[in-house]
């Protein structure tokens, strides 16, 4: 759970990356819309999330959509889950007092977001929620002004949801 829901204005944040680089919400929403997913690396459905958001972030990475991963671990631990499960956009650091994640309310992880460039939070969930990775895809397609790209392949067995 999270109290940043869908409708809610997303709190103002700056983390540093995995080799120190500071990344904050408002410099980014600037570009355009932010996916966020809050994780631990022991969780596994985080584990089973996140290939989905990889999926995400090669369809709309390169078109002004941004995908970061927040982490509630240490930098070595962290970029083992990277490598493992194949992350290849931001991952920031929240292992110090987690203090985004706690003015951000959370209580489980995963926790992904979708915010607008106006701050506004347009999709909020915990676990792994296809219908919300399918809702996440539809609002940046509509963004680009083009068809979603799809999140699951045809035929690919994928629970509707996973609890976090």
């Amino acid at each position: 759970m999270t109290k940043v829901l869908a409708g809610h204005r997303a709190p103002d944040f700056a983390l540093p990356d995995l080799n120190g680089k500071s990344y904050s919400l408002s410099s980014i929403l600037s570009r355009g819309p932010l996916v966020v997913a809050f994780f631990k690396v022991s969780c596994p459905v985080c584990h089973f999330t996140f290939p989905f958001l990889e999926r995400l972030n090669r369809a709309y990475g390169s078109q002004g959509i941004s995908i970061w991963g927040i982490s509630q671990d240490d930098t070595r631990d962290t970029k083992d889950f990277c490598k493992e499960f194949g992350v290849t956009f931001p991952v920031l650091l929240d292992s110090e007092g987690y203090a985004v994640s706690n003015t951000y309310g959370l209580t489980n992880v995963p926790t992904v977001l979708l915010i607008a460039p106006t701050g506004e939070t347009k999709v909020s969930f915990t676990g792994f929620d296809k219908a919300g990775l399918e809702r996440i895809a539809r609002e940046l397609g509509g963004y680009l002004g083009k068809e979603p790209s799809p999140v699951f392949l045809p035929g690919e067995l994928v629970p509707d949801y996973k609890p976090g």
